[in-house]
């Protein structure tokens, strides 16, 4: 946009009389966020917050009292500890147990380069296993699963039809 006296001395009033600049670029056809660059270029006076609209401020909190802290965990002063007076011991803290860490399962074999490595079943569950049948020549399958896993692009399309 091109910004002529005009525009200027327009901005300048809508401004004044206290618009949002949504409102001034509705009104001078243009975006607000050239008002906005314009306004700032220009030094204009800050907007007032359209969060804020009360006029009055609001009064600062009260200042809160400090929690008091628990007799148990305050130890009186060294100096004010009559000499006679021998160090208490710490108090007992219950302290919760350790979680229970359940082992996994027995470990099954790993299975080697030489067996299918197609899942069968749900992890976690007592009948998950691997195939392990012999699988294909460079491949982690057997025939029956590589068929499966390995499945051409036109073969894809030819299925979605």
């Amino acid at each position: 946009m091109d910004w002529t006296a005009e525009a200027i001395e327009r901005l300048k009033a809508l401004w004044a009389e206290g618009h949002s600049t949504a409102e001034i670029g509705r009104r001078m056809g243009i975006s607000k966020n050239a008002v906005v660059g314009k306004a700032h270029r220009l030094n204009l006076p800050a907007r007032p917050s359209p969060i804020r609209r009360d006029a009055e401020p609001r009064p600062a909190p009260a200042p809160r009292a400090p929690r008091p802290i628990p007799a148990a965990r305050v130890a009186p002063p060294a100096m004010l500890r009559p000499a006679s007076m021998a160090p208490q011991p710490a108090p007992v803290v219950a302290v919760a147990p350790p979680p229970v860490v359940r082992p996994f399962p027995a470990a099954r074999p790993r299975l080697g380069s030489r067996s299918c490595c197609w899942p069968i079943g749900e992890p976690g569950t007592a009948g998950f296993r691997f195939c392990g049948a012999e699988p294909m020549s460079g491949k982690p399958y057997c025939t029956e699963h590589a068929a499966l896993a390995y499945v051409k692009p036109r073969d894809r399309r030819e299925d979605a039809a």
